[in-house]
């Protein structure tokens, strides 16, 4: 589904990601880990085309999708989420949710400012796609409330709701469980599989090792912008490479 191929990208003489290569199938949980300063949002935010390659190529099905532009993306299937959060404060839950529905519309400003009978039954078709939505995540009672009242916890499942809302093949995942505590992070493990579930994809880039170990059919490892390690949780756990990059020691240290 998803394929990395020699990607490098560099800030001036910053190289953020090194020659990076991989790819997975779809119906996968992938996670995406390394220390602070590895380059995994770096490689999300090229995924998602927030900025292009400076070489290599990213393939999305089959089609190369790096240096496309990032309007482009949601529609070929692709979504995401951000660490920092990304939501309209001022706009209620619904209005939150509905607003990823209108990648999918066709009417344009005419028809929705002389309000055709088409654009009534688009908007009538968001609300209810909308409402199924929240109801995944367990905001359905929340719907008028506005964005900027909800919790950090509720935020995060509001963004996933509104990720979802543009119908992905695959979904990017950048630290979807930072900030909540542990109860909230279990209950948004069980949710990413229910997501898996539906048939999309999912690539997490997650610091919370349980969560990542516990639900992830792959594991990819950067550190210093380069692969160091890829495999199923149990190999990452044991990879001796994996183990000195994330404690910061040589195998003597370690030892």
């Amino acid at each position: 589904m998803l394929e990395v191929k020699n990607v490098t990208k560099a800030f001036g003489g910053v190289v953020a990601n090194s020659d990076v290569s991989f790819s997975f199938e779809k119906g996968q949980i992938v996670g995406l880990i390394g220390p602070n300063g590895a380059g995994k949002s770096t490689m999300f935010n090229m995924i998602s085309s927030i900025f292009p390659p400076s070489s290599g190529q990213i393939l999305f099905n089959g089609t190369r999708i790096d240096g496309l532009s990032t309007y482009k993306i949601a529609p070929l299937g692709i979504s995401r989420t951000f660490q920092n959060l990304q939501v309209f404060k001022n706009m209620t839950v619904l209005e939150n949710v509905m607003v990823g529905h209108h990648i999918q519309t066709k009417s344009g400003i005419v028809a929705a400012a002389l309000r055709f009978a088409t654009v009534k039954r688009e908007e009538k078709i968001m609300y209810e796609e909308a409402m199924k939505h929240l109801a995944f995540v367990g905001l359905e009672s929340l719907v008028d409330v506005k964005a900027g009242n909800l919790s950090l916890g509720k935020l995060r499942l509001l963004e996933l709701a509104r990720a979802l809302a543009t119908n992905p093949k695959l979904l990017l995942l950048d630290e979807i469980a930072a900030g909540l505590n542990h109860v909230e992070t279990k209950e948004m493990s069980q949710l990413i599989q229910k997501v898996r579930d539906l048939g999309i994809s999912v690539f997490v880039v997650e610091h919370d090792m349980d969560l990542v170990m516990t639900i992830c059919d792959k594991v990819i490892v950067l550190d210093q912008g380069k692969k160091i390690a890829e495999g199923t949780p149990k190999e990452i756990q044991n990879n001796e490479q994996v183990i000195t990059a994330y404690l910061g020691a040589d195998d003597e240290a370690v030892g």
